[in-house]
């Protein structure tokens, strides 16, 4: 078959498809409609499914139905990667059909929803966020659930991700050459993530920070700022006492020592 003949053949099959469909929506049998709802929820075709649960949904409402039909319309979105409307109905079901047995699954996949919406880590974090408070309220609501383990995944990889956004912004500052600002904003992130595999990394970046600052700081300043990074040495090898950096820590401390007897000794020298 050539790729005329094929395209062609194609053509008149979603034509056909597209027909039926029409036909089916079209369709005052609800038995029916219903029917292929259902089908076409089965084979995949989540389009066409929401489409149809969503034209049912008022004559199907208050009868035992329509809690299935909910339910299924949620994923149909979802698995239209329309994690939008999808995380709405999630939400919506669980306070529709609070007793359901379905209530903790759509709690969970609320949740879920917001974490597929989490962006790139350059880009704002507000659905990352959201997703973490989310996951959070899920393992205090469902303590017992089976789903508390991927729950507690979902939410490491949140972290990891809002750990990555304020690493490279600290980064950027520092390679800019604002080594103040740098130093703030490594602080900030070892304190945000204690628990974290690279604190002891942070701290050192802290120290880094600001050694450089007092490196180009106006010879009046340079003093305390080289005092600055003396009490930040002390502070991680208080807290980091089995760490690999304590070398390169130990390092800075010793330079900034010794810059500030310089300094003294200058000022002696000046004195007399």
């Amino acid at each position: 078959m050539n790729k005329f003949v094929l395209v062609v053949c194609l053509g008149i099959t979603l034509v056909a498809c597209n027909s039926k469909f029409s036909a089916i929506i079209k369709s005052s049998d609800y038995e029916y409609k219903y029917k292929m709802a259902e089908q076409y929820f089965v084979n995949k075709n989540y389009q066409q499914a929401q489409l149809l649960f969503e034209d049912l949904a008022p004559y199907i409402k208050g009868t035992a139905r329509y809690e299935d039909l909910f339910y299924k319309l949620a994923y149909s979105y979802y698995y239209q990667k329309d994690y939008v409307n999808a995380e709405n109905l999630f939400k919506t079901f669980t306070e529709t059909f609070p007793s359901s047995i379905r209530t903790e699954e759509c709690d969970y996949m609320r949740a879920y929803a917001y974490f597929n919406q989490s962006p790139k880590v350059e880009l704002d974090q507000t659905n990352t966020n959201k997703a973490l408070s989310l996951l959070q309220a899920f393992i205090n609501t469902h303590p017992a659930s089976p789903r508390v383990k991927e729950a507690n995944e979902l939410m490491d990889k949140c972290r990891e991700k809002l750990e990555l956004k304020e690493f490279k912004s600290a980064e950027l500052y520092y390679d800019l050459g604002y080594y103040k600002a740098a130093a703030i904003c490594f602080a900030n992130l070892s304190e945000n993530f204690p628990d974290s595999r690279k604190a002891d990394s942070y701290k050192l970046l802290v120290i880094k920070s600001y050694f450089k600052y007092a490196e180009y700081s106006f010879e009046e300043k340079q003093q305390e700022r080289y005092e600055k990074v003396v009490l930040e040495c002390a502070d991680f090898l208080e807290r980091f006492t089995e760490s690999k950096l304590k070398e390169e820590v130990s390092k800075y401390k010793s330079q900034s020592i010794n810059f500030i007897k310089s300094i003294k000794n200058e000022q002696t020298k000046k004195a007399i």
